[in-house]
């Protein structure tokens, strides 16, 4: 093999790493497509889960929280508090807001009714649901 490094071999080197990830593209995006029906569950939207969505975006819950990797740092990741807590926990949490311990951070109070609670617990859960392959990595979010 020649020491120098000719224009042809730079040409070829740059086409074949580009048909390579051509191709590792396409297979990926095959791929992708292969599975994703296979981890759908619309079937499962209730009333109450649209309802549940709603109240998170009229609320802007996503101004603070992220809900699978999606929204603002301020707060913790909620996509698996349903499984984390539990939904009697996430509704005495929300109505005992703000708690009034000095030094952290306070959630406001969105004096929400026992119905829209309810709702936005149908939406948390239906979102824990969602088959995420294992993200986030810790069950803390």
């Amino acid at each position: 093999m020649s020491e120098t490094f000719t224009k042809a071999m730079a040409r070829n080197i740059f086409y074949g790493g580009a048909v390579f990830f051509f191709l590792l593209f396409i297979a990926l995006t095959f791929d992708t497509v292969q599975s994703l029906p296979k981890r759908d569950h619309r079937e499962n939207i209730t009333d109450s889960v649209v309802r549940g969505k709603h109240i998170w975006e009229t609320r802007d819950c996503v101004g603070c929280h992220t809900i699978l990797g999606e929204g603002a740092y301020f707060a913790p990741e909620l996509g698996n508090v349903y499984k984390r807590r539990g939904g009697e926990f996430i509704k005495a949490w929300i109505k005992s807001q703000p708690t009034g311990a000095p030094g952290r951070r306070q959630m406001p109070q969105f004096n929400l009714t026992d119905q829209q609670l309810d709702d936005l617990v149908s939406f948390l859960k239906w979102t824990s649901e969602i088959n995420t392959s294992n993200w986030p990595p810790n069950i803390e979010g």
